[in-house]
């Protein structure tokens, strides 16, 4: 995410969090637009120039009638031409492997020659399914996309009833998918009634802010006689802290502006956050899966209730696919354990369990596909832009 520092235009992973005293409050985003990502394309990842050569401290122009880029940094340039496979590096031929390419109003260029050409450290993360780019103290990701896997003629959000065989026993559940670079998509994490500490309805939290789909998020004091309900853990909504976890480890849904999500451990959010870039979070747990294996460690994670620990019960689930779709889901009746192959099941490479029991819920398109049996704390929120 791009943001102004004494030392220039500078990306971090994250955006500084306005709010969190022991941090600094971020100064406006540059590309505070649409998403940005990388492409796959034919074996080789291609990634958005302009936004590359910014961060490395390029100024970069585009010539139409040419269909040639134009990068300047410290006194060099570097020429590209669209659908050339050869660069001019301060009046040198350079071979490209493969020719640049506008899409959506965007040039994207090979990762190989970006990198050598604006003096990057250039990685790619598995895990995260992203392009990592450092210079210096910073350094930006870019989730990375097929070319051709965002259609503006497809569904960005696509509900289904689907049945898994679990140890023996059919499960139904009702599961949501949501593609998350989409451009129509955007992520929330709302509180009840606009106020942390308060109660509502699922469906009247999800209509008070226009969502298509909402689910419950995370655990909180649903048993306390207080008219005061503490959510339990981290939750951040565009950049701003509004509940706190530093003494949980529990698994953390986190995703940045350009929706690249991720689970991440609850006692590693402040490091995080410091560093900069979250816009959402919803702390839960426990964690279900890991690079696409189940990965359990209930206790580790701190929960001693049985309804965690050996239980079966309602739950609601999030996982996170390979190609950057995000999946929700409920069922009636499951375990932990059953939960993480549930998951496995249903395409997830990372998961997590949210809150459960007479907290799992799960509305879309007006209705409850799951409806809760008490006022919730907190909740995700899809909402689908024009």
């Amino acid at each position: 995410m791009l943001k102004r520092s004494d030392k220039g235009w500078r990306i971090r992973i994250m955006a500084a969090i306005a709010g969190l005293s022991l941090l600094a409050a971020p100064a406006a985003p540059v590309n505070a637009g649409p998403k940005s990502f990388a492409y796959l394309d034919d074996g080789r990842t291609y990634v958005p120039l302009r936004l590359l050569g910014e961060y490395a401290g390029a100024s970069v122009s585009w010539h139409p009638e040419e269909q040639r880029v134009v990068l300047r940094k410290d006194g060099g340039e570097i020429v590209l031409h669209v659908g050339r496979t050869e660069a001019v590096v301060d009046g040198r031929a350079v071979p490209l492997d493969a020719p640049p390419f506008v899409r959506d109003g965007v040039t994207y260029v090979p990762l190989r020659f970006a990198g050598r050409a604006l003096g990057l450290e250039i990685e790619w993360r598995q895990d995260a399914g992203a392009v990592r780019a450092v210079r210096g103290d910073g350094e930006m990701r870019l989730p990375a996309v097929p070319v051709g896997s965002i259609r503006k003629d497809a569904p960005p959000v696509v509900h289904e009833t689907r049945e898994f065989q679990v140890d023996g026993r059919r499960v139904k559940a009702q599961m949501i998918t949501i593609s998350l670079m989409d451009p129509r998509v955007e992520l929330d994490v709302v509180v009840a009634k606009d106020e942390v500490g308060r109660t509502e309805e699922l469906g009247a939290m999800a209509e008070r802010h226009g969502a298509a789909v909402a689910i419950n998020g995370a655990f909180f004091d649903a048993y306390t006689e207080s008219d005061y309900k503490k959510p339990y853990g981290w939750l951040l909504n565009d950049g701003e802290v509004l509940s706190r976890g530093d003494t949980f480890r529990r698994a953390t849904f986190i995703y940045d502006r350009n929706h690249l999500a991720e689970i991440a451990e609850g006692l590693d959010m402040p490091d995080l956050i410091r560093a900069g870039g979250i816009d959402g979070a919803v702390q839960a747990g426990p964690r279900l899966v890991r690079n696409g294996r189940v990965d359990l460690d209930v206790e580790g994670e701190g929960f001693t209730d049985p309804k965690i620990l050996s239980m079966s019960g309602a739950r609601s689930a999030l996982g996170i696919t390979r190609d950057h779709r995000l999946i929700l889901v409920t069922v009636p009746a499951a375990t932990i354990p059953e939960l993480a192959e549930i998951m496995l099941q249903a395409g997830a490479w990372q998961a997590m369990n949210l809150d459960g029991g007479a907290s799992s819920g799960l509305y879309y398109n007006g209705r409850y596909l799951t409806k809760p049996g008490r006022l919730l704390s907190n909740a995700l929120i899809v909402k689908l832009e024009p």
